[in-house]
């Protein structure tokens, strides 16, 4: 096969228990516009468009054996599912609420494939918004907008799909361990040490990437930036563009203050042939693999590698009977730079083919960044773009929390040889070493990694740092003295010395 070739299908025929997607759908508000929205408004009309794309008419919003929503990050509705559902006056047989994190709609997807297949349901649909920028624009209104919210003695809490986890230590939260946006950095300076990349060579790394993801969102109707822009315009700090967190500045994070919303209707292969949708509007989940790296970011060995993504990567094509150059497309899970690398990595994918790029959608910066729903929009584009090039196979990933909970799905508009696979490769994963960490170490350590947070006024604020003692035991240090991080910033530090004292401050040698 060559790079990205369509596959064709060596079934006669296919099962009518063959699950296949049929409906997708995605909506953006901009508030500058003058619409300030909530998030059930958004759920409403990504559900409504999603079934539009299916067909005309509502059969299967009428015919849905369970209605999923994907948890928003900061509305909190008892059953969110329940209220769209009673919005457009349907009557799911169940509805469901995932828990936190991003990998969570690949999930979702081969949740409802399996169910299909085993005859468990017939229409399965998942939605999901975030309405974030309109909550900050309705603070400066006169009558600020309320959300929708439910009685707790009227409304019985639905299934709950996945666990809600802690998920740092003591350690970590007693030395500023807590936050994406100052966890992926400690991972992205880590890979530059690991790759041996130069300070300048790993920012253009990173420019490049990020402006491939940017002229992708460009393109997209539902991106929140649509604006190339050049390399040096997403890594170099300016006042529009701040630096958040070494190395990242505002243009390398996951940007959440958006409107956005996505569904996605699956159900059977009969069920959409009884109902008159053509087989060119099909597109058919081939395979998904699923599995976690270790909860804590302390007990990683390497903070610049997933052993989870390297397991279930390699996985998900071999029981597809795949390799990777025939994936035609690609969107990787890319809340900041190193996410995408780390997917990259695990697939042997190049950061820099033109011929396909990583992002169907632009990724959670330039597309937009909804919470834990991200992956419902990337799911949507790709099905948008298979449709478009039929036959073609498509790959989409997702993550959860700190690089901890990854999913992987193949898809495609051809019938998959074999039917749908799942695979959760957790005991494999599990049986690698688990890092040593001291909590009370003290003394001469060496710099592993490191970040130092960037007030928007201050400057750098405190820099958060992995040290390892001379028997490679790992703990946690802080430098917060304006002085020294004056010094430091902008600099290397992995491999430097110094003295972590009993309370946790790094003095560099």
């Amino acid at each position: 096969m060559g790079l990205g070739r369509p596959v064709r299908s060596t079934l006669v025929s296919i099962d009518p228990r063959t699950p296949v997607i049929v409906g997708v759908g995605q909506t953006i508000n901009r508030p500058a516009k003058g619409r300030i929205v909530e998030p059930l408004d958004l759920l409403e009309e990504a559900l409504v468009t999603a079934s539009l794309d299916a067909g005309p008419g509502r059969p299967l919003l009428e015919s849905l054996d369970l209605l999923s929503a994907v948890a928003s990050f900061v509305w909190h509705p008892i059953d969110p599912a329940l209220l769209v559902a009673e919005r457009l006056g349907l009557e799911p047989r169940a509805t469901q609420l995932t828990a936190t994190g991003g990998s969570y709609p690949s999930k979702l997807v081969a949740q409802a494939a399996r169910r299909i297949q085993m005859g468990d349901a017939e229409v399965i649909a998942f939605v999901g918004a975030e309405a974030m920028a309109s909550r900050s624009a309705g603070r400066n209104l006169p009558d600020r907008p309320t959300w929708a919210e439910q009685d707790p003695r009227q409304v019985t809490a639905p299934d709950l799909f996945g666990a809600d986890v802690i998920p740092f230590t003591d350690l970590e939260m007693a030395r500023g361990v807590v936050a994406p946006v100052s966890i992926y950095p400690l991972f992205e300076n880590a890979l530059r040490s690991a790759r041996g990349w130069s300070l300048e060579e790993h920012r253009q790394i990173m420019g490049d990437l990020s402006a491939s993801f940017a002229a992708v969102a460009a393109g997209n109707t539902y991106a929140s930036i649509q604006e190339a822009l050049r390399p040096d315009e997403i890594t170099l700090p300016t006042s529009d563009n701040r630096m958040i967190s070494e190395p990242y500045t505002k243009l390398m994070t996951a940007n959440i203050a958006v409107d956005q919303g996505a569904a996605v209707i699956m159900c059977s292969f009969e069920k959409a042939t009884a109902l008159g949708i053509s087989l060119d509007r099909m597109v058919f989940p081939w395979a998904h693999t699923q599995g976690e790296d270790r909860r804590f970011i302390s007990d990683r060995p390497e903070l610049h590698r997933s052993i989870a993504l390297e397991a279930i990567g390699p996985r998900v094509l071999e029981i597809a009977g795949l390799s990777i150059d025939e994936i035609a497309r690609f969107d990787l899970y890319s809340c900041f730079p190193i996410a995408v690398q780390m997917g990259a990595a695990a697939l042997g994918l190049r950061l820099d083919d033109p011929n396909r790029p990583l992002t169907q959608t632009g990724g959670l910066t330039f597309g937009g960044g909804p919470g834990n729903n991200y992956v419902t929009h990337s799911l949507s584009a790709m099905v948008d773009a298979l449709r478009q090039h039929p036959g073609e196979i498509g790959l989409v990933s997702g993550l959860s929390y700190f690089a901890t909970s990854h999913a992987i799905g193949l898809y495609s508009t051809t019938p998959p040889a074999v039917a749908f696979r799942h695979e959760d490769l957790q005991e494999q994963i599990d049986r690698h070493p688990v890092q040593a960490v001291d909590p009370e170490m003290t003394g001469p350590v060496t710099v592993e990694t490191y970040t130092i947070a960037h007030d928007r006024e201050a400057g750098p604020i405190s820099a958060t740092i992995a040290v390892r003692n001379d028997q490679g035991v790992r703990s946690w240090a802080t430098i917060s003295k304006h002085d020294v991080l004056a010094e430091i910033t902008g600099t290397e530090l992995i491999g430097r010395a110094g003295t972590l004292t009993e309370d946790g401050t790094l003095a560099l040698w």
